[in-house]
């Protein structure tokens, strides 16, 4: 397996003579942070046994959301609040997909292009929700943003987790759309059309970019894409967005060769869903993770409508009365691995962070029982 790191160190000098204008601070921060993580220059832990006392360094992660390494546990926390808000409806994954031709726009103005488009999918599924004479109610949705194609290209577009119900506060009642004959009503494989989504998308959004005093450029599509697929529960769904929520845009398992100046990854084709590959110079590959990164504090999921995180009581009084044990979903979930001892198995505890290389003889011999 390859590391992020000792690429950044091997092409890091090329790499920032081809880019150097093009780098943001928050990509230069992501690189100086992943260059470092988990090496011999990076700070380390001390973890101490419970029962015999011994002591080892640990590692510390940079902690940055685009490293491979780290964030695997607030991975772990997210999923785990979205599957204890789930409910017992049939989930759907609505992608809203930015144009090409609009997408210099969002790279010179990502924060508000981003912002923008994460709302207008939203008050789009929100409005179709309200309207659909099946529904007429109150929506739910768990938006993730994505940058990146799975050839790891830029192509921003959202995707959006949605249970087919809603809430009828007036009335207060649940619901949720009735099957046509013949078909299980609770698993309809239908929401909204998708072209119609499409429609309403595009006049949101381009009506938000103009408000925000944008340039719209002078020739955009009449037809946009939104696709809409049935995911079941949505399980899977979710465990899919979370893994590229907080560990960037590429798992280095996927990185399979570096050699002749040329960087080889692994991913998977969208249409045919087989493995491919793809080459390139290894500056050109550092660009290709580095533009991914997001501005500095810029929230990559958010959730809306009953799915929001303030209406925890809303959702633990429908848990109750439809009867759902969200503990269920949780169980197929890996528990952390635990931090055990070399020397007799015992359970370990970090006793000091942020250790600089340069005092890890230092701190070992003072804390070392007498």
């Amino acid at each position: 397996m390859m590391l992020l790191s000792a690429l950044i160190e091997t092409f890091e000098a090329e790499f920032l003579a081809d880019y150097q204008a093009s780098l943001l601070p928050n990509q230069r921060q992501a690189l100086a942070a992943m260059k470092q993580c988990r090496t011999s220059q990076s700070p380390v832990m001390l973890a101490q046994c419970h029962d015999c006392d011994s002591q080892r360094f640990v590692p510390h992660s940079c902690g940055h959301r685009n490293c491979p390494h780290c964030q695997s546990h607030e991975s772990q926390q997210w999923l785990e609040r979205q599957l204890q808000r789930q409910v017992p409806a049939e989930y759907f994954l609505v992608t809203f997909t930015l144009p090409k031709e609009l997408r210099a726009l969002a790279w010179q103005q990502q924060r508000s292009v981003y912002s923008v488009m994460i709302q207008c999918s939203w008050e789009t599924v929100k409005a179709f929700a309200q309207n659909d004479p099946k529904l007429k109610g109150n929506a739910g949705a768990i938006t993730v943003l994505h940058t990146h194609s799975r050839r790891l290209d830029y192509h921003p577009h959202v995707h959006l987790v949605m249970p087919a119900a809603v809430i009828d506060a007036d009335k207060r009642l649940w619901r949720t759309p009735r099957g046509k004959p013949g078909h299980d009503p609770k698993q309809t494989g239908y929401l909204f059309n998708h072209k119609a989504l499409a429609k309403v998308f595009r006049a949101k959004l381009l009506a938000a970019i103009t408000q925000a005093g944008l340039d719209l450029p002078r020739r955009y599509p009449e037809t946009w894409v939104v696709d809409v697929k049935s995911v079941g529960s949505g399980d899977k769904a979710l465990i899919y967005l979370g893994r590229y929520l907080y560990k960037g845009v590429i798992q280095e398992k996927d990185i399979v060769a570096c050699r002749d100046g040329q960087v080889t990854f692994r991913y998977q084709d969208s249409k045919t869903q087989q493995l491919r590959t793809r080459t390139l110079p290894g500056a050109q590959f550092l660009w290709l993770i580095l533009r991914h990164v997001l501005p500095k504090g810029f929230r990559r999921a958010r959730n809306f409508g009953f799915l929001h995180p303030n209406s925890k009581r809303l959702i633990g009084l429908l848990h109750s009365v439809l009867g759902l044990n969200p503990n269920r979903a949780l169980a197929c979930l890996r528990k952390r691995p635990p931090l055990t001892c070399a020397c007799c198995g015992g359970s370990m505890r970090i006793v000091k962070t942020r250790i600089p290389p340069s005092l890890r003889s230092q701190t070992r011999a003072a804390g070392q029982p007498g």
